[in-house]
């Protein structure tokens, strides 16, 4: 037995599940497939179905904090065509100094294709690739 047998799902940590969800919801497109507790939070939890089977846990918590690094990848056909969508919807595109990034905030992945992130109310890094 291995982990690497069975699913994972990423989990989110945020400060305020109502703020989040708007972005999440709102800005990111996504449909919560269920609502429930976070600890002892009340409705303090999303639970978003992703494409392939996969989920996305966003959870209030007292101790959520932003994080500099990527929590969550977005694997995509046509990233121009994501990237202007969100970007309409408000997202505003994270852009790192030294990075060969385009006026919409795409650059060159590390082994080819190409990356842009965003980030939720609370700082989370949030990564949209393609392999072309």
């Amino acid at each position: 037995m291995t982990l690497g047998d069975y699913p994972v799902r990423a989990s989110i940590g945020v400060t305020d599940i109502r703020r989040s969800a708007s972005f999440y919801e709102e800005v990111l497109g996504l449909v919560p497939a269920s609502i429930g507790p976070s600890a002892a939070i009340e409705g303090g939890a999303r639970f978003y179905t992703c494409g392939q089977g996969t989920m996305l846990n966003v959870f209030e918590t007292p101790t959520a904090g932003s994080t500099r690094s990527t929590v969550a990848t977005w694997y995509v056909d046509d990233i121009d065509a994501i990237v202007v969508e969100l970007t309409a919807a408000g997202a505003e595109p994270v852009r790192y100094e030294g990075f060969d990034q385009d006026d919409r905030g795409i650059g060159p992945r590390a082994g080819g294709g190409r990356i842009a992130w965003v980030e939720d109310p609370d700082g989370n890094t949030l990564a949209i690739e393609t392999d072309s």
